[in-house]
């Protein structure tokens, strides 16, 4: 495996190939971004990985400077899952002068749900991916399920610019108590890692609640945020959506059960289809 630094590094290597299949990450990787790798190492002639901590995507009062940078670890993670090159450029070199050209989502999609509770936050993943698909020259880009908004953003982004990608979604990987395997679960104590599993349980039972057949959304969005609540969560939402394009659901939609809350100081996100 090949790291490199520089976009210049990047460009002559990629000259080799036609068809690179690529995993943009944060790094502080788990088991959820390895397997992004194996599905990307599917998807082309060469395998590339991203590590890239993008200031633009936080907000003012968010972990940007807190946000583990554990480059070695994370190439070490990666070379043993088969990734044949890491893009691990310094900000000077993705952003050499103050990205002044900035990616919006349109506010229907943008603007609900993450976008409502961190303003800002879809401009920044946007430009940042749109920048690294140039970077890599990218033909497929693997994300997570569990960023389930983050990925549908991306779709529509791609598919607008008629950009010649194909982003691959992968299911939501947990650890054997349900929990979504997240970068941020470093962040919790040994006890809020205990109590964390209410989240997917929750959920689970939000969808099973609608796979019986329930269509009375609020009162069972009502009903989660108090489960949440009285375990000492604070939810930022618990809600059920159309798939196709996170609006609310009517008869027969196809449907996601959504969730963003906070325990103690860390915000976990997570989601099922239902």
């Amino acid at each position: 495996m090949q790291r490199v630094h520089t976009l210049a590094e990047l460009q002559r290597l990629l000259q080799a190939y036609r068809s690179p299949a690529v995993v943009p990450t944060m790094g502080n990787l788990h088991g959820g971004h390895i397997a992004l790798v194996h599905q990307a190492r599917t998807l082309g002639d060469v395998t590339l990985a991203t590590i890239f901590v993008n200031r633009l995507q936080f907000g003012p009062n968010e972990d940007f400077d807190r946000y583990p940078r554990t480059l070695d670890t994370d190439c070490a993670q990666l070379e043993a899952a088969g990734c044949d090159i890491v893009f691990a450029p310094a900000e000077s070199e993705l952003y050499p002068e103050p990205q002044s050209f900035k990616v919006q989502a349109p506010p229907a999609l943008a603007s609900i749900l993450e976008g409502h509770f961190r303003p800002g936050f879809f401009e920044g993943v946007c430009t940042v991916v749109l920048k690294l698909l140039a970077c890599t020259q990218a033909r497929a880009a693997v994300f997570g399920k569990k960023d389930y908004q983050q990925l549908m953003v991306i779709r529509q982004m791609v598919r607008q610019f008629a950009m010649p990608v194909n982003v691959v979604g992968v299911d939501t990987l947990r650890d054997a108590d349900g929990l979504a395997l997240s970068s941020r679960n470093g962040y919790l104590s040994t006890r809020e890692r205990e109590q964390a599993v209410l989240l997917p349980r929750t959920l689970a039972a939000f969808a099973t609640a609608l796979r019986a057949g329930r269509t009375d959304y609020a009162a069972l969005e009502a009903q989660a945020q108090q489960t949440l609540s009285a375990a000492g969560w604070h939810a930022d939402y618990v809600c059920a959506r159309r798939q196709s394009d996170l609006q609310p659901p009517a008869a027969g939609d196809a449907v996601v059960v959504l969730a963003a809350a906070r325990l103690g100081t860390t915000r976990l996100i997570d989601n099922l289809e239902v």
